[in-house]
């Protein structure tokens, strides 16, 4: 093994017994995308279905028994599209993300279209 220089305090953990190095910094990018997600994490662990963010911004949750993981809004709502119960729950989440990109201003009553 190769001497890394620098006091970033590694933590060890193991991982299926195979130790996985995690340093403790994340880019900006990482925290960014982990701040964006945290609407969509809160809804879920609402429904209980134990929401993980996967390194370095991806999110995962358990859904009908299985492990279901994203690495983006897109993919994450093109999947609750086809997911009704998971639409009614992440449904505030989604819409909540869009407006937060777009206008300051929001009123219930605008319509949004998706192109």
């Amino acid at each position: 093994g190769e001497n890394t220089q620098g006091s970033k305090e590694k933590k060890r953990i193991t991982y299926k017994g195979a130790p996985i190095r995690l340093s403790a910094d994340f880019s900006t990018e990482t925290l960014q995308a982990r701040r964006e997600w945290s609407d969509i994490f809160k809804a879920l662990k609402d429904k209980n279905l134990q929401p993980r963010i996967l390194y370095p911004a991806r999110i995962s949750f358990r859904y009908e028994g299985e492990i279901k993981s994203f690495p983006d809004k897109q993919k994450l709502r093109e999947f609750v599209t086809k997911s009704p119960p998971l639409q009614e729950s992440l449904k505030k989440a989604l819409i909540l993300e869009k407006r937060k990109k777009g206008e300051r201003g929001h009123n219930p009553q605008t319509r949004e279209t998706d192109g």
